[in-house]
C-alpha cells in the first residue's frame, strides 16, 4: 500500500519548496504536477497540435504516457519512455502549457496518470486540486496558505535576488487576482478539502512547516496502526 501526502494551496504559499523538502525527509517521490503539464505541452508541440483546437488537443493528449522517476537522486519526467527534462523550461512549452492545461480532457488524462503514480509509490504531491480531485483518499491532506502580503513579499525578494526590478504592490495585486481566478475556475477550483489540515505559513520558517506536516503524518500513522 502506498502512502500519499497531498498539499494544496494558493500561488506563492511555498507548496513546492515544502513538498520537495518533505519528500526528501521521508524518502518519498515528489510529484511535480506542473512538470507533468509541461511534458504534455511538449508532446502536443512535437505533434504540431494547434493549442486553439480544443478537440485536437483533447484527442492527442490521450496517447501521452507521462510519469516521474528518480535517477541518481534527480527527478526525471518521462514522456512515452523518454527523459524530457531538458525540454520543459522553454518559453514555448510554458506558453503551450498555460493554454492546454485548461482543456478538460488534458486534465482528465493527467489526473489518471497522477493517480497511477500515487497508487504505486509513496508520494508527496502539490497543486491546487490534489486533495479534492486527484487524491481524495490521501492519507494526509494539507492546505498550505499565507497572507497575500507575505506571499507578495516572498516573490518580490525572489525576483530582486535575481536582479530584476519589480513593484511589490503590483505583485500583491496579481496574487489576489490569481487567487480569485483559481478559486472560481470551472474545472477543479482551488479549495480546502474538508479533511485537510490548514497551515498558515505567514510567520513560519520552511523547516517549521515541514516539521508540522511531519507531526500530522506521525499522528496519521498512529491512527492507521490502531
Amino acid at each position: 500500500m502506498s502512502y500519499q501526502i497531498a498539499i494544496d494551496g494558493p500561488a506563492g504559499a511555498g507548496k513546492s519548496t515544502i513538498a520537495k523538502k518533505l519528500a526528501k525527509a521521508k524518502q518519498f517521490i515528489y510529484v511535480d504536477t506542473g512538470a507533468m503539464y509541461r511534458a504534455m505541452a511538449y508532446y502536443l508541440l512535437q505533434n504540431h497540435v494547434d493549442p486553439r483546437d480544443g478537440e485536437a488537443v483533447g484527442e492527442k493528449s490521450q496517447s501521452a504516457d507521462i510519469t516521474i522517476q528518480y535517477e541518481k537522486g534527480e527527478q526525471v519526467v518521462v514522456l512515452n519512455g523518454e527523459n524530457v527534462n531538458a525540454f520543459l523550461r522553454t518559453e514555448e512549452v510554458g506558453n503551450m502549457a498555460s493554454i492546454t492545461s485548461q482543456n478538460p480532457r488534458v486534465r482528465e488524462r493527467l489526473t489518471v496518470l497522477q493517480k497511477e503514480l500515487a497508487a504505486k509509490n509513496n508520494v508527496v504531491m502539490d497543486g491546487r486540486d490534489i486533495g479534492t480531485c486527484v487524491l481524495p483518499g490521501a492519507d494526509v491532506k494539507i492546505y498550505l496558505t499565507a497572507s497575500p502580503a507575505v506571499r507578495a513579499k516572498r516573490r518580490f525578494d525572489e525576483l530582486v535576488a535575481k536582479g530584476e526590478t519589480c513593484d511589490l504592490q503590483k505583485i500583491e495585486a496579481d496574487i489576489i487576482k490569481r487567487d480569485e481566478q483559481d478559486m472560481n475556475r470551472e474545472i477543479a477550483p482551488l479549495k480546502q478539502a474538508e479533511d485537510a489540515v490548514l497551515i498558515d505559513s505567514s510567520y513560519m520558517s520552511i523547516d517549521q512547516v515541514v516539521e508540522e506536516i511531519m507531526a500530522v503524518c506521525r499522528k496519521s500513522m498512529t491512527e492507521l496502526g490502531s
